[in-house]
């Protein structure tokens, strides 16, 4: 599947910056079954000052705010191939090694109410039948909805909420596979929608790595693991780790996001 990409984030300040930077995960990386024909960033209000691939080998942008803007604009456009693995990412790659994704992190720290999650899962079967099963219990667990949690939120009080949206499902779905002594971590990407192009957010899910087949991913919120229609861009042991957009500015008391995101499917001459 071909699909076209068109992802652009404002920033809207009360006041002009004095200074600002900002560190962007946002191209997505080539892995199995997902090529990059073309991918373009380009920047109002700011300035690149360096690229790199971090630990995880996420493509990472380091911009600086221009003194005195009061509006940064970031725009990306590109086309990106996929094929159909049934969520199979396979090896590990990156210099984190896998053990690192077993350890927790303040927002999958277990607490009683994922406790109680794991102790009362089936963990009979294979570990990839197990891992849906998680998967769905997640989602009982944590109704999707948004405009309850926040970026900040664990995934401890998710559960305690009883509600919440991709972010919330995959750090839970993190925080108990990591219970079970399976390494998990998280994934920020795309999705496309088979009823709209334009969405208000990027998607999150997890994946969790099974003894023969490698990176497994998991869509929770959706209860699928990632299609073609799917497109990898960080991965990070929580979403701190692969957030898209990370900043700090001065000069600037408040601030007003705006996001828009286009995905479809690009038809391929024969």
């Amino acid at each position: 599947m071909r699909l076209s990409i068109r992802h652009t984030t404002r920033y809207v300040f009360a006041e002009p910056v004095a200074h600002g930077v900002q560190r962007l995960r946002l191209t997505p990386k080539e892995t199995q079954g997902q090529r990059i024909l073309d991918w373009v960033m380009e920047l109002s209000g700011a300035r690149e000052e360096l690229a790199y691939d971090d630990q995880n080998h996420n493509h990472v942008t380091l911009v600086s705010v221009l003194p005195g803007a009061s509006e940064v604009e970031i725009s990306c456009r590109g086309t990106v191939e996929t094929e159909d693995h049934a969520g199979v990412i396979g090896r590990h790659a990156g210099h984190m090694p896998l053990w690192a994704f077993l350890s927790h992190t303040p927002l999958t720290k277990p607490g009683p109410r994922l406790r109680q999650l794991v102790n009362g899962l089936d963990k009979g079967g294979s570990s990839v039948e197990m891992l849906h099963r998680l998967s769905a219990a997640v989602l009982a667990a944590v109704a999707y909805e948004t405009g309850v949690t926040h970026v900040e939120t664990t995934a401890e009080e998710a559960l305690v909420h009883g509600r919440g949206v991709c972010q919330d499902h995959a750090h839970t779905f993190i925080a108990a596979a990591r219970m079970l002594d399976i390494p998990a971590r998280y994934v920020s990407g795309y999705l496309m929608m088979n009823d709209r192009v334009h969405q208000e957010a990027t998607h999150a899910w997890a994946e969790a790595f099974v003894e023969g087949l490698g990176w497994v991913g998991f869509d929770i919120s959706n209860q699928i693991s990632p299609d073609p229609r799917y497109v990898r861009v960080a991965t990070g042991r929580d979403y701190r780790d692969a957030a898209p957009i990370v900043g700090i500015s001065y000069g600037a008391m408040s601030e007003d996001l705006h996001v828009e995101l286009a995905i479809e499917q690009q038809m391929v001459e024969q």
